[in-house]
């Protein structure tokens, strides 16, 4: 009887501690849907989730992005290493206003993808030549990071009858 009392106080500690650890940096954005890569019979599946992200500092502009999520008991227990992939789209879906400055890269969204040291994360820029927001998707972790990436640019363009602001204003210096 001990040792259950052990192991279920065991168990306890490290769902309370992995649960905080997974949840999400930013605002949660919204499931659009899921699709199953890999059937399994006594576990869960795993799959590829898309989500939509509407730029927080940026009106007018939204991302649909792409993550799998991998199955089994380790999966559903947030113990499993997530994978680094992910894609990426982001488009303008209305008149574009930009809320206040930002950087060069500025970091838009963030998605822990393991226990405790990987994450996804999506940053913005600005090509001010052609006026295109650049948007990138990425994972890293803290002992090395992923190379797989993905890309996104929106040209921002006039909407109905207001012209296009010049993302180019917006950026510190």
């Amino acid at each position: 009887m001990k040792l259950f009392s052990r192991f279920f106080i065991l168990i306890s500690v490290l769902l309370a501690v992995s649960v905080p650890a997974l949840a999400q940096e930013a605002d949660d954005p919204e499931l659009v849907f899921k699709k199953t890569t890999v059937w399994r019979f006594f576990s869960p599946d795993a799959k590829l989730a898309t989500y939509a992200l509407d730029d927080p500092d940026i009106e007018g502009v939204a991302c649909h992005f792409t993550v799998p999520e991998i199955g089994g008991w380790s999966g559903w227990a947030g113990f499993a290493e997530e994978r680094s992939e992910t894609s990426l789209a982001c488009r303008q879906i209305g008149p574009v206003k930009f809320k206040a400055k930002f950087g060069q890269g500025e970091e838009v969204y963030r998605q822990r993808r393991s226990l405790f040291f990987k994450k996804m994360q999506i940053v913005r820029g600005c090509d001010a030549k052609r006026n295109v927001l650049v948007y990138l998707s990425y994972t890293d972790k803290l002992i090395d990071g992923s190379p797989q990436n993905s890309t996104s640019t929106v040209p921002i363009m006039p909407w109905g009858t207001l012209p296009a602001p010049k993302c180019g204003d917006f950026l510190t210096k």
